[in-house]
């Protein structure tokens, strides 16, 4: 043989052999695949962790026909001092090692949160390498460990369940708004160290899981609640609105009912944000929005004539300026810069931030906000601009 082929052999198998090894190599019923947690407080003071697992066991029956899916979870809960301890208590109880890589929600009791920093909870989950920064962290109603006891309505697990609502609600209805881990920490070391994260709760109705409304994170602690329509409005003032059913009360009608309501699908939305100062340092806030629609559904307007048209165009504007004023004010209720306007004076004024940082969250309470709102009805949809219950002239 070739003395050359011959050294170029013998090198590739030495490569080849040195990357065959398997030194650390695991086996998968080693591990538990954790498909989302829930952190509360026992009345001691220690954490309490309900963590929901994969049991891909369960995925058929001996038969071969599928299993029901709230036998595809389990849930162990444990206890601890920290939450690591609370986290190694798990494979005394489940037998196996908890794995982060695939989890997909963080829920939080609100009344954890009405106590403990966000920033204390979390710190294990942002620390260990394991738990990815694109989970998603969710304030739960009361406590949280109850959520994960919930049969999902579709999904494998109620974890994927809750992300599917939070992703999916975000993006269609504009009354709740995702945020991932690695945002959250971001936010909540802003200078205006606020944050907004989805709100889950039970409907009133039916008691079912429901994923609507933000939680306000004020210095890691739970400020206060908008629910789903303060949300929709808070999504356009943050300028992170995109698609979304606005509903339009008929003129002279009280509260929106059957027959009385109008609405509009918004195809497109923007918001230019400027912020300036007046003589005396006060902060105003002005926003230029712009709302391009088509008609959803017609009860009792028509949209036959550019001057009617018009007029539809203004009733939207002047209720979405409502509407924007009012969730302005809440937020200056609770005193929280979830607009981030600290962070943006902190970014291109940070001579006048350092004068205002100490005493931001009542200089915020007094900005001055102006709205010049603009809605542009593109089309009616497949029919004419005329109520379908009405007939034409």
């Amino acid at each position: 043989m070739n003395l050359k082929l011959f050294c170029k052999l013998a090198a590739i198998l030495s490569v080849a052999l040195g990357l065959s090894g398997c030194w650390d190599n695991k086996e998968m019923d080693e591990y538990g695949y954790v498909q989302g947690v829930a952190i509360d407080a026992t009345p001691d003071g220690k954490f309490a962790l309900e963590t929901l697992f994969y049991n891909p066991t369960n995925a058929q029956s001996t038969g071969g026909s599928s299993k029901p899916s709230e036998k595809r979870g389990l849930t162990i809960q444990t206890k601890g001092e920290s939450l690591f301890e609370a986290v190694r208590e798990i494979p005394m109880k489940l037998g196996r090692k908890a794995k982060w890589d695939h989890m997909r929600v963080i829920l939080l009791g609100e009344r954890l949160l009405k106590s403990h920093d966000a920033g204390e909870i979390l710190d294990f989950f942002s620390r260990d390498h394991e738990p990815r920064g694109t989970v998603l962290p969710i304030v739960a109603q009361s406590d949280a460990g109850r959520f994960l006891e919930i049969k999902p309505l579709i999904e494998e697990t109620i974890g994927q369940q809750f992300k599917r609502m939070e992703t999916e609600g975000a993006h269609y209805s504009a009354k709740t708004s995702g945020i991932p881990l690695y945002d959250l920490a971001i936010h909540l070391k802003s200078p205006a160290r606020v944050a907004i994260i989805p709100f889950l709760h039970q409907d009133e109705t039916d008691k079912k899981a429901i994923l609507s409304g933000l939680a306000i994170l004020k210095k890691g602690k739970l400020a206060g609640i908008l629910d789903s329509k303060e949300t929709a409005t808070f999504m356009m003032l943050d300028n992170r609105y995109r698609i979304g059913i606005l509903t339009i009360p008929c003129q002279g009608a009280g509260s929106p009912q059957i027959g009385t309501a109008e609405s509009l699908e918004v195809l497109s939305f923007s918001n230019k944000m400027k912020v300036s100062f007046d003589e005396v340092g006060r902060v105003h806030v002005g926003m230029k929005i712009r709302i391009r629609g088509t008609a959803g559904e017609l009860q009792c307007s028509k949209l036959d004539s550019p001057k009617e048209t018009k007029r539809f165009e203004e009733q939207v504007s002047d209720m979405v300026e409502e509407q924007l004023q009012h969730t302005v004010s809440i937020l200056q209720q609770y005193e929280s810069d979830a607009l981030g306007i600290g962070n943006r004076i902190a970014s291109r004024h940070p001579k006048k931030w350092r004068q205002m940082e100490s005493s931001w969250d009542k200089s915020f309470a007094k900005c001055r906000f102006r709205f010049d709102v603009e809605t542009e009805i593109v089309g009616t949809g497949m029919d004419i601009g005329t109520p379908f219950s009405q007939e034409e002239d």
